[in-house]
C-alpha cells in the first residue's frame, strides 16, 4: 500500500512500487485524462505535474512518488475546466482527434508557471509532446491566449 496525494486529496493505492504512475492513476484511480501513449516517455499524452513539474507518468515509478509530493492530472487542473489553457483550446479549436491534447495542456501549463510570457522559441523548445494531427500552431496560438489571460 502507498499513499499519495492526487489532485489534492490523499489516497491509498495497492500496486508494485515498480508500477508507471500513469496506470496507478488510470486503472486504480480511475483518472483516465492522462493517456498511455509510447510508453517509453517520448509522446507526453501522459504528461501530469509532479510538485508542479510536468513529469511524463508512463515512465515514473509509484516508488519514485512521495506521500507529500503533489500530483496533478488533467482531472485536477480545473474542476470547472476554467483554466486559462482548457479555455484557449476551446475557443481555438486547438485539437483534431484530440487524444494527445490532455498532455499537451499539462506539459503547457507546466510552462505558464515558470515563464509567463513564453516566445514561440520558448514554447518550442520546452513543449516536446508528439501530436499526430500536427496541430502545433494552434497549440502555439493557444499558449499565447492562455498567458495574456493568466497576465
Amino acid at each position: 500500500m502507498a499513499r499519495i496525494n492526487v489532485n489534492g486529496k490523499t489516497v491509498e493505492v495497492d500496486a508494485d512500487g515498480s508500477t508507471p504512475l500513469l496506470w496507478v492513476l488510470r486503472e486504480q484511480l480511475e483518472l483516465t485524462g492522462t493517456k498511455y501513449g509510447c510508453g517509453i516517455a517520448q509522446c507526453g499524452a501522459c504528461t501530469v505535474h509532479i510538485n508542479g513539474e510536468a513529469q511524463r507518468a508512463c515512465v515514473f515509478p509509484l516508488d519514485a512518488v512521495a506521500e507529500t509530493d503533489r500530483i496533478v492530472t488533467i482531472e485536477g487542473l480545473s474542476e470547472t475546466g476554467t483554466h486559462p489553457l482548457q479555455k484557449a483550446w476551446v475557443a481555438l479549436d486547438v485539437p483534431q482527434c484530440g487524444y494527445c491534447q490532455t498532455g499537451m495542456i499539462m506539459a503547457a501549463a507546466a510552462l505558464l508557471e515558470r515563464i509567463p510570457k513564453p516566445t514561440d522559441a520558448d514554447i518550442d523548445s520546452e513543449i516536446t509532446n508528439i501530436c499526430r494531427c500536427g496541430t502545433y500552431r494552434r497549440v502555439r496560438a493557444g499558449i499565447h491566449q492562455a498567458a495574456n489571460e493568466k497576465a
